[in-house]
C-alpha cells in the first residue's frame, strides 16, 4: 500500500491506478479504524479495482465544545489494518493540505442536513459536505462508500453530490453500507472506546430498545407514544440526555406521525457518560 502526503503524488498516483479503464473505490476516514471501516474497504474491494482510504480528522465538522482535540489518533495501527485488508493507497493529507491559506469556502446542504443532529450540531455538516466535495475532486472515485450508521451523513453527501454532479455520470456511485455493530448489537463507533465499563454495559439498551420500538410501530401501535417509551426507557437504563428519538422519511429525512407508503427510519442520538452515541434502524412497511 503507498502512504501519500502531498496533493501532486496523490493525482499522479492515482491516475496510475486508473490507467486502462480501471475503477476506483474511495473510503474516507478519519481514523481510529474498527471493523466497520474495514467492512466498507472490503465491500470497496468487491466491486472496483482499487481501493483508495483517506485518513484525515477533518477540524471543520467539529464544533467548538466538542472532542477534536481528544479524537483518537492511531494512524499506525489504521495504516497497517488498510493494508492487510488490500487497500492500493492511503491518503493522508494535513490540516495545511485541505485548508491552505486563505481558504473561503464552506457547502451547505439544505433540506436532509437540518434537524437531528443538525440541529444539536450547528456546522457539523457544511464541514462534511465540504471536506467529502474536497476528497472526490482530489480522487475522482468510480464509487465512493460511506457506512449507513452514520444516516443522516450519507443522506446529506447524496444529495451534495447528486446537486453538484460530483459523481456524473453515475449518480448512483454513492454506497450505502449497512452498520456494523457489535455482538450485543450496540453500532461500531469510534467513540466507543470512550465509555466506561458500566456505560459500555448500559449502552446496549438502544439498540434493543429501538428494535422494541420498531417491532410495536410495525405492528400498528401509534408512533408518538411509542417513540416517548423508547426514550423513557434510555433514561432509564442510564443514558444522561436523549437528542432526537425521530421516526423520518428514508429520503428526505423528514419526521413521520405514522408509516406511509415510502421508506422509514427509526434516529436516535443520546449521550450516556460524556458520549454521544448514535443508531438508526430500517422501518418494514
Amino acid at each position: 500500500m503507498q502512504t501519500v502526503r502531498n496533493l501532486d503524488v496523490l493525482r499522479t498516483s492515482v491516475a496510475a491506478l486508473r490507467e486502462d479503464g480501471a475503477s476506483i473505490g474511495l473510503v474516507p476516514t478519519m481514523g481510529a479504524l474498527h471493523e466497520g471501516h474495514l467492512t466498507l474497504v472490503r465491500r470497496a474491494r468487491e466491486v472496483c479495482d482499487h481501493v483508495v482510504a483517506s485518513i484525515f480528522v477533518n477540524p471543520t465538522q467539529f464544533g467548538p465544545n466538542e472532542d477534536l482535540d481528544a479524537y483518537p489518533r492511531t494512524f499506525d495501527a489504521d495504516a497497517a489494518l488498510l493494508d492487510a485488508e488490500g487497500c492500493a493507497l492511503l491518503w493522508a493529507p494535513d490540516v495545511a493540505t485541505m485548508y491552505p491559506d486563505r481558504f473561503a469556502t464552506s457547502i451547505s446542504v439544505s433540506g436532509v442536513s437540518e434537524g437531528l443532529c443538525g440541529a444539536s450540531r450547528p456546522g457539523h455538516f457544511d464541514g462534511v459536505a465540504t471536506v467529502v466535495a474536497k476528497l472526490f475532486n482530489q480522487v475522482r472515485p468510480t464509487q465512493a462508500f460511506f457506512g449507513e450508521k452514520d444516516y443522516q451523513q450519507l443522506a446529506v453527501i447524496r444529495t451534495m453530490a447528486r446537486d453538484l454532479d460530483l459523481t456524473h455520470p453515475n449518480p448512483d456511485a454513492i454506497i450505502g453500507v449497512p452498520t456494523v455493530r457489535e455482538a450485543d448489537r450496540l453500532a461500531m463507533s469510534s467513540r466507543n472506546r470512550y465509555l466506561s465499563p458500566a456505560d459500555r454495559e448500559a449502552a446496549a439498551t438502544l439498540p434493543r430498545a429501538m428494535r422494541e420500538a420498531i417491532a410495536r410501530i410495525e405492528d400498528g401501535q401509534e408512533v408518538a407514544p411509542t417513540l416517548a417509551m423508547l426514550e423513557d426507557e434510555l433514561l432509564g437504563a442510564g443514558f444522561g440526555e436523549v437528542d432526537y428519538v425521530v421516526l423520518a422519511d428514508a429520503g428526505s429525512l423528514a419526521p413521520l406521525d405514522a408509516l406511509s407508503n415510502g421508506a422509514a427510519r427509526l434516529l436516535v442520538a443520546a449521550r450516556i457518560g460524556g458520549t454521544r452515541l448514535i443508531d438508526n434502524m430500517a422501518i418494514a412497511r
